[in-house]
């Protein structure tokens, strides 16, 4: 939807950051770039994201908005613009083509292949700024694929959510539903956003899960992440995890390197297992993230959310920088990173 009325760089990066987020899962393995047009009196004529491998980059898709409007006008994106032929041309000669005067991103590109655009921009007189809305795009909509190109591996979240004393389940084994309603629909949100989700044979055993994204009417959502089943212990043909409603895969290991390994092809990956799991993917030094949705409540026994991380003194505590700290319904979303993580 175009915005009426002049807007600002920082909010036309604002819309091109939200643009972004509804590439991720879709766009994969292309980075989730949005992008947004302003004529020459600063008013957005046109706003983009990535399509599916083989569609158009975010540029392409909004100057195709904007149309004649863009000649003159301003491209806000959140990576630079590319500069290479591949499945598609390079972004910077179409805004180059299209009479953009100007070019605002956010992040540049680390891509060898493709980095170069801002220097073919200046070179056909274009005017280009880096930087604005630079921490927002890194620890957003770019997180996972700036990790790929930096470390070669996906990147990794550890998700769960918790009771206050750190209970994924009670004594009973009971665990649904820890947390309250909004909570679990922006669980689904951002499952739609992923590649993969990675959870033990003990979880779907106990739980049956049938780890899909889920709209808020109960149907799936148009992106379905991968399903993976790590474990050695048979997994009933009638678990819902083998179902139609996405693509399930099954990795006889327990070793949390073997199982990035086998998920090479994949940027972004969530691990949604138990505690023994979580305390596997914590103890081999592979969590690049921890997304902790905690509920008010209480249950004084039952499983830990992490369990065999490694840790046998204080001293030894995996220590973490908090970024995010969201409330949502009646719980709280809680996202952390490694100290020292870029």
């Amino acid at each position: 939807m175009v915005a009426p009325g002049a807007v600002s760089i920082a909010e036309a990066m604002a819309l091109a950051v939200d643009a972004s987020e509804t590439a991720r899962g879709i766009s994969s393995p292309n980075p989730a770039v949005g992008a947004v047009i302003l004529d020459i009196d600063g008013t957005v004529v046109g706003i983009g994201s990535t399509r599916p491998p083989g569609g158009p980059h975010a540029e392409v898709v909004a100057l195709a908005e904007a149309g004649d409007r863009a000649r003159g006008g301003t491209a806000v994106v959140t990576l630079e613009p590319c500069n290479h032929t591949g499945r598609t041309g390079p972004c910077s000669k179409a805004l180059i083509d299209a009479g953009i005067v100007a070019v605002v991103h956010a992040v540049a590109d680390p891509n060898p292949l493709a980095s170069g655009g801002a220097e073919t921009l200046r070179a056909a007189g274009v005017r280009v700024e880096q930087g604005i809305g630079e921490r927002e795009v890194r620890q957003g909509p770019l997180r996972a694929w700036l990790h790929k190109q930096r470390t070669g591996r996906p990147h990794v979240t550890w998700k769960y959510a918790a009771t206050l004393d750190g209970r994924s389940a009670a004594a009973d084994g009971t665990s649904q539903w820890i947390t309250g309603p909004q909570a679990r629909e922006h669980v689904h949100t951002e499952r739609a956003k992923l590649d993969a989700i990675v959870v033990g044979t003990g979880t779907v055993l106990a739980d049956d899960p049938r780890l899909t994204a889920r709209q808020p009417d109960g149907t799936l959502a148009p992106h379905q992440p991968v399903r993976v089943v790590v474990g050695s212990r048979p997994t009933p043909s009638t678990a819902r995890i083998r179902n139609a409603d996405a693509r399930t895969m099954f990795l006889d290991t327990h070793d949390p390197l073997a199982v990035i390994d086998a998920l090479d092809e994949y940027t972004d990956i969530q691990i949604e297992g138990g505690p023994t799991l979580a305390g596997a993917f914590l103890a081999a030094g592979v969590v690049d993230r921890v997304v902790a949705y905690l509920a008010p409540a209480v249950l004084g026994s039952g499983s830990a959310a992490v369990e065999n991380a490694g840790i046998g003194t204080i001293a030894d505590a995996i220590r973490f920088r908090t970024e995010t700290v969201t409330m949502i319904g009646n719980d709280i979303l809680i996202g952390v990173v490694p100290e020292g993580a870029k």
